[in-house]
């Protein structure tokens, strides 16, 4: 297999119902089409374990967290069953990140509560030295506020990045990467495509947020990590780069912030 075809999704939710019915398929068909793995991440307690048995099955990757759209569901003792989870996982197969979590202001769950347990997982890659997997959504002076609260060493990705470069900066000034997905493949995403122009390479990872975030030009409603190489191609013509170059630094900088 080439470069040009070595592709990680950093942010795919295999583990959802949505792919019951074909997701050893699917990843054959991403094998084929050069996307060698996929970083599951988390939504909710309830299915953790579900989860974790999906990505050891099929050798993914995973994150383990509280996505703020399923805060409401947290009862007192989630994030001390989060901090035994990671301290059970932590260092062994599979476990690269903290999250999904984040905040999200266009959500109806409490923001209250969505900002304890962001601040809780925050605390919890800090103490077990994991990345972050961030979602943030009308609320990035709030998650740049908590970032630079809480220094930790490995940083992570604002996944699902839609801002303009002025955004993007500050955080991968605080050294966060950007997630980009099929987003960037839609014509009413100029602020996006901006940021993918104007900034470097090192700044973004791939990602689809499958099977949500479908592209608008889609034949599917469903999305999948076969929209990659639709990204990178879009990525590749925005930075007037060749593929090949992309596809490496893509590679690079999932490999490194994830330690893969």
């Amino acid at each position: 297999m080439n470069k040009l075809q070595t592709m990680i999704d950093s942010h795919a939710h295999l583990d959802f119902a949505d792919f019951d019915t074909d997701r050893g398929q699917l990843l054959q068909q991403m094998h084929r089409s050069g996307i060698s793995n996929v970083i599951i991440p988390s939504v909710s307690e309830a299915q953790w374990d579900n989860q974790i048995s999906i990505a050891l099955q099929h050798n993914c990757f995973y994150a383990l967290g509280i996505h703020p759209w399923h805060c409401e569901e947290a009862s007192k003792t989630t994030l001390a069953t989060l901090r035994q989870m990671l301290q059970k996982y932590a260092g062994k197969q599979g476990l690269v990140a903290v999250g999904e979590c984040g905040l999200d202001k266009l959500h109806k769950s409490n923001f209250a509560t969505q900002m304890i347990l962001f601040e809780g997982q925050i605390a919890l890659a800090k103490e077990f030295d994991l990345p972050l997997i961030i979602h943030a959504v009308r609320a990035h002076e709030d998650v740049l506020r908590c970032l630079n609260n809480q220094d930790v060493r490995r940083k992570g990705v604002i996944h699902g990045f839609y801002g303009g470069p002025q955004l993007a900066a500050q955080y991968v000034k605080l050294g966060y990467k950007l997630g980009v997905g099929g987003l960037l493949l839609n014509d009413n995403a100029p602020k996006l495509q901006q940021t993918v122009a104007e900034l470097p390479l090192e700044s973004f990872i791939l990602e689809t947020d499958s099977p949500a975030m479908t592209p608008k030009n889609s034949l599917n409603s469903r999305n999948t990590p076969l929209i990659l190489p639709e990204v990178l191609q879009k990525m590749a013509d925005l930075q007037k780069k060749s593929t090949v170059l992309v596809s490496e630094q893509m590679f690079y900088n999932v490999a490194q912030l994830f330690d893969l």
